[in-house]
């Protein structure tokens, strides 16, 4: 068959996009092709869009499927239709021009490029394309060798004992991959170093109080029976799989939010494309309000995007109220010799209410 004759034009939106070699297969184990995930991403876009709404996208792709060569891609490639939004991130030798997912032709470009999996930061670019102060704080639940799902939702639920202390709400997302992330919508307030020093000490505490099941090192060496507190990933330069991505593993498994309940069920196990969407049908996105939070955040009462107020609120010189009090107090200093930060993350919960 001719490559002209596997190509077909379609519309989405009111955008033409051409797709082609949708019969390939992309899943072996499953069977799943490209078609398939085009239509998954295509079905699930109502509900994704919001989580990654204004956020730079990497992409990894698999051109010839799960079994073949992953490359990583942050360009906007030359081909890629004008119409895909996209800003420039300056770095110190080079900068790269990220495409953003706000639409859903967008959406369906990326996974007809065969971009199984959408990573993002956790900020927004500004309407003029600054980078804002992030409106998430994210831990990500690594489980090493020798533990699994059961020991990451442990170690969640004492996370989510602590946040809540903060003042913060956290909700639980099955990665789709091995472990768990946990999401918390904040107000923008806060640096992306103040959250990722708060972020920091979170797993530190963590790991004070389950040191025979929590890591929070980089170590790769120490990993093995514990359970690694990612905290790094709210750096700004460094990006979590998007809520709703596949994931480029021997099954079609996607990055899913789950409830609490769900979490202390026995059988915990990761889903796949097929069960989420069974999911959003019936139940909607349990992830909703991190980011109906989060995309308040530098809005004016009238829902447009007020850069003034977002530049006071960050330029602010108001103490911060500090979310760890509570449990800074219990803690023992000759055990935890690095101090908590004195200022943290402001909790979406806490932001002035905006319609």
């Amino acid at each position: 068959m001719s490559p002209a004759a596997r190509k077909t034009v379609v519309l989405v939106g009111d955008r033409r996009l051409a797709l082609t070699n949708t019969d390939k297969v992309l899943y072996p184990e499953t069977g799943t092709t490209k078609g398939r995930v085009i239509e998954y991403y295509e079905r699930v876009a109502p509900w994704m869009i919001p989580h990654v709404k204004d956020r730079p996208v990497t992409r990894k792709r698999w051109a010839n499927g799960v079994d073949g060569k992953v490359f990583f891609e942050k360009n906007l490639p030359d081909s890629a239709p004008d119409w895909v939004r996209h800003h420039t991130i300056h770095h110190s030798e080079h900068d790269n021009e990220y495409p953003i997912v706000d639409d859903l032709p967008a959406l369906v470009w990326m996974a007809q490029q065969a971009a199984l999996e959408l990573h993002v930061p956790q900020w927004r670019f500004g309407p003029r394309g600054g980078q804002q102060n992030p409106d998430r704080l994210v831990l990500d639940l690594d489980p090493g060798e020798g533990v699994g799902l059961p020991e990451c939702v442990e170690v969640a639920v004492t996370a989510r004992e602590i946040l809540h202390g903060m003042g913060l709400d956290p909700y639980p997302v099955t990665s789709g991959s091995k472990g768990i992330h946990l999401y918390a919508a904040l107000d923008g307030r806060s640096t992306t170093a103040n959250v990722s020093d708060v972020a920091h000490e979170l797993a530190k505490a963590l790991e004070h109080d389950l040191p025979d099941l929590v890591l929070s090192s980089m170590s790769r060496a120490e990993r093995t029976g514990k359970v690694f507190v990612d905290w790094s990933q709210n750096n700004g330069n460094k990006t979590t799989i998007a809520p709703y991505s596949l994931r480029g593993r021997e099954r079609p498994t996607v990055a899913a939010p789950r409830t609490w309940k769900e979490l202390e069920e026995r059988g915990l196990a990761q889903l796949t494309l097929d069960e989420v969407l069974e999911r959003l049908q019936a139940h909607g996105d349990h992830l909703h309000p991190v980011a109906s939070a989060s995309l308040a955040v530098g809005r004016d009462d009238h829902g447009h995007w007020d850069s003034d107020r977002t530049e006071r609120a960050n330029e602010a010189e108001q103490p911060a109220r500090d979310r760890l009090t509570a449990y800074r107090a219990k803690r023992d200093a000759s055990k935890t010799p690095e101090p908590v930060p004195e200022g943290a993350p402001r909790s979406g919960r806490t932001a002035p209410r905006r319609s």
